[in-house]
């Protein structure tokens, strides 16, 4: 702060300057921070006081054990500042803040006391105590939903203290600031559009807070929000307000008072766990799991009086609540009061008369004066009076009928405080005993029961024991059970279940089948054992619980044998994307049909997984080219009964991004689950026709070359009078090929040649030679040749032989 805005201060402040003659007082009013040397007042001309005088009269400052801010200039008469004031340092958040001083003045002695009041100014910004908090939300929470938020600590009080907050983005959230009537401030950040996980699971928010004061100031905290799933219940303190008082003179580690909230949900979203929100943490801790709170500090009565602590509640999906705690301090006194027992009764009758003494007590206090004078009370709501007999003397006696029935004992607390300043008290509790008179019939501990029994339970299995109490005493409380007459499905209640007329055990008649039945009722009785008897009934609902003896049922996709079922996958599908869900269903109940998903086998692990919880089935990497098209996947859905059943389901999935690439690649998908069904048969049979293929075309093959070299056989061996011929350059080479070649031969023919059907061509003619196919070993005739030998005087006669034969004569190659 400048010297001239403070000089313009303090001016401001001696022009409201307020000066009390009662009783010789002066009273100053100065803004903090003012430098060493600045002037407080004049104190000579506000005491009336000549500057002279002061000197010779040894005018000084008394300010006992405190610091010595003032100090007295007494040539000029006038009050310097010694020492910069710091009213947050000094007062707190106490106001008004003020230092009491005397001056002293000799001969004669005069005592003049001074007040200064020190006023705020604005020299602190608002500050959170951490510059980032991280809170979770669950993605239930409704519009509306409150979350407590941290608290922004300004020493300043007033208008320059702590006066708004905003939050910044607010797209889904707003602030609200509430005023309190102890001026304190709670902000809370209230929902004002549904979150969702799945589009945005973390948001960061700026949260600032400003003061009034002149600059203004300001302060900011980060705040990271986790968006969690489905935890739609928050938690719910038992109170908004907890009050409690201390003594000031407590040890660390007294417990204040327990806060408590409860909360909806099961399991680790219905554990809740407590926080101290504002700026008490250096004086209180509350325990996270218990909710007590306890003193860490030191208290001091004189300097601070009350307590407020704000205790956040917090389960694990982030939903909050809030209570207030109001802490009073007790201030300490030398002694209590001491009661003493004179003397009493254990025992009264209920139809005691009004005005019974029952105890006689003895009230001492050692403290003198006020603080030695004790008033006694007890315990409201009770049918007893403590009435005064005599000096520090007190009776108890019966104010009213008494009931054995509705109390069979009292706790009577005797308190006795002193009336000193703070006030001192004690007490001591008596317990009184009502002796009974038989007039109440029992009573269930509840209106209706529910009990829970597995299926597939044994017959005579305890299932539930029922209790009901009886007020009375001795005979008439002994209660006995009966079941009364009823039917279920038109069946006697009695083949059901049974139960034990003394101890009330619910005994199970049958095993119960929970596909057949999941509950029934009956009524049972309670008697006492009083003449006449006096009983009430009660409805008993047993429900059936469920045992996982059923395999989970796939609804999607639905597994045809006939048509192509395929999910398309585009090969531009990003990392996450969602290809399809398995569906299923279990017709257990419970936990039996809590279903996981697991991928058991792929075409390409390292491409697909699915969501333990949901089904899902996602890429975990991007698709690329060499990815196959054809992509078979199988999912085991087990549920969670003990011991697990599962199914299996095959899923198809093609990768590709037109539908006639699908259909090129997918022709023989719909016939996978029979080719790999029958895999085995059909690899036998191809097998055994490719062997037996093989074995007949070996066979047929042999088959023909032993036809051929039969058939020449034949031809060379045939007694018919058959003369091979060849024609000119041609000779047969063992199938080696056609090569020119010339031969001479030497025939021999019978007399009977003429007749024959083999003939000779003339030299050089070209005639073809063609074997009958009937193998019978005749050659077809020459045709368009005329042959030498059919001439009777034919030079190549020779004499008959019995064959003809072959036989060359040479050979030129």
């Amino acid at each position: 702060m400048s010297d001239r805005t403070m000089r313009r201060q303090v001016l401001l402040f001696f022009s409201v300057l307020c000066l009390s003659s009662a009783l010789g007082q002066v009273s100053y009013s100065i803004p903090e921070e003012m430098a060493k040397g600045s002037l407080v007042g004049n104190i000579a001309q506000d005491l009336g006081l000549e500057v002279k005088r002061l000197q010779a009269r040894r005018a000084r400052i008394h300010t006992g054990d405190s610091a010595e801010y003032i100090q007295l200039n007494k040539e000029k008469g006038l009050l310097i500042i010694k020492e910069r004031i710091d009213r947050e340092a000094l007062c707190g958040q106490t106001t008004p803040c003020a230092l009491h001083f005397q001056i002293a003045l000799e001969s004669p002695i005069e005592i003049f006391p001074i007040t200064v009041e020190i006023t705020d100014i604005n020299d602190n910004a608002p500050t959170f105590q951490k510059e980032e908090k991280n809170i979770e939300i669950s993605e239930s929470a409704v519009i509306g939903s409150k979350f407590m938020l941290e608290n922004a600590i300004d020493p300043d009080i007033g208008l320059n203290g702590l006066q708004s907050y905003t939050l910044k983005p607010n797209d889904n959230f707003i602030t609200k600031l509430h005023s309190q009537s102890d001026d304190f401030k709670k902000v809370e950040m209230i929902l004002q559009k549904p979150l969702d996980r799945e589009k945005q699971e973390f948001t960061s928010l700026l949260l600032t807070v400003v003061d009034g004061g002149e600059p203004q100031r300001a302060g900011t905290m980060q705040i990271h929000i986790t968006v969690l799933d489905a935890n739609d219940n928050a938690p719910v303190f038992t109170q908004t307000v907890y009050k409690a008082s201390v003594k000031e003179n407590s040890l660390k580690g007294t417990i204040i008072t327990k806060v408590s909230a409860s909360d909806a949900d099961k399991g680790s979203n219905g554990e809740v766990s407590y926080t101290i929100s504002n700026d008490v943490r250096h004086v209180f801790e509350v325990n996270e799991e218990n909710g007590e709170v306890r003193l860490i500090g030191r208290l001091d009565y004189e300097k601070k009086r009350h307590f407020q602590i704000n205790v956040r509640a917090m389960d694990n999906g982030g939903l909050t609540d809030s209570c207030k705690v109001i802490v009073d301090v007790v201030d300490i006194n030398d002694n209590e009061p001491t009661i003493k027992i004179m003397s009493k009764s254990a025992i009264i009758s209920e139809n005691a008369n009004a005005n019974t003494v029952v105890t006689m007590i003895n009230i001492q206090d050692p403290d003198s004066g006020e603080n030695g004078k004790v008033q006694c009370f007890i315990n409201d709501n009770i049918p007893f009076l403590l009435k005064s007999t005599s000096n520090n003397f007190y009776s108890l006696v019966t104010d009213s009928d008494l009931d054995r029935e509705r109390a069979s004992a009292y706790n009577i607390t005797v308190t006795c405080s002193d009336e000193g300043v703070p006030s001192l008290s004690s007490s001591v509790t008596l317990t009184l005993q009502i002796s009974d008179v038989n007039d109440n019939a029992p009573v269930f501990e509840r209106s209706s029961y529910e009990a829970y029994i597995v299926e597939n339970n044994t017959p005579g299995l305890s299932i539930f024991t029922l209790k009901a109490r009886d007020a009375d005493w001795n005979q008439n409380a002994r209660v006995s059970y009966i079941l009364e007459d009823s039917s279920v499905n038109g069946v006697p209640v009695s083949s059901y279940v049974s139960v034990s007329a003394d101890s009330g055990v619910i005994h199970a008649v049958r095993s119960f089948d929970y596909e057949q039945i999941k509950d029934f009722h009956f009524r049972v009785k309670a008697q006492d054992g009083g003449s006449p008897p006096l009983s009430s009934n009660v409805t008993v609902k047993i429900l059936i619980q469920d045992q996982n003896d059923n395999h989970p049922q796939v609804l999607y996709p639905v597994q045809t044998s006939g048509s192509l079922v395929a999910e398309m996958v585009p090969r531009s599908a990003d990392v996450g994307y969602l290809v399809t869900k398995v569906v299923a269903v279990d017709v257990d109940s419970g936990q039996n049909a809590w279903l996981s998903y697991k991928l058991q086998k792929a075409t390409d692990r390292a491409l697909f997984e699915v969501g333990l919880q949901n089904g899902e089935i996602r890429t975990i990497r991007q698709v690329t080219d060499k990815d196959a098209v054809k992509q078979r996947l199988t999912v085991i859905v087990e549920d969670n009964g003990q011991p697990s059943r599962s199914a299996t389901v095959i899923v198809n999935v093609a990768v590709a991004d037109s539908f006639p690439e699908v259909l090129s690649e997918f022709t023989d998908f719909t016939h996978d689950k029979e080719y790999n069904d029958n895999l085995t048969f059909y690899l036998v049979l191809a097998l055994a026709v490719v062997s037996f293929l093989f074995i007949t075309c070996l066979v047929v093959i042999i088959s023909v070359k032993i036809y051929r070299w039969r058939q020449s056989r034949i031809l060379y061996h045939s007694n018919l009078p058959v003369i091979p011929y060849y024609p000119p350059r041609y000779s047969d080479t063992l199938g080696t090929g056609t090569l020119q070649h010339v031969y001479n031969y030497e025939v021999c023919r019978t007399t009977d040649s003429r007749k024959s059907d083999c003939k000779f061509g003339r030299a050089g003619s070209q005639n073809v030679l063609i074997m009958d196919p009937s193998s019978t070993g005749t050659m077809q005739r020459i045709q368009n040749e005329k042959s030498i030998l059919d001439e009777p005087d034919s030079p190549l006669e020779s004499p008959p032989s019995p064959a003809a034969s072959l036989s060359p004569y040479r050979s030129l190659m």
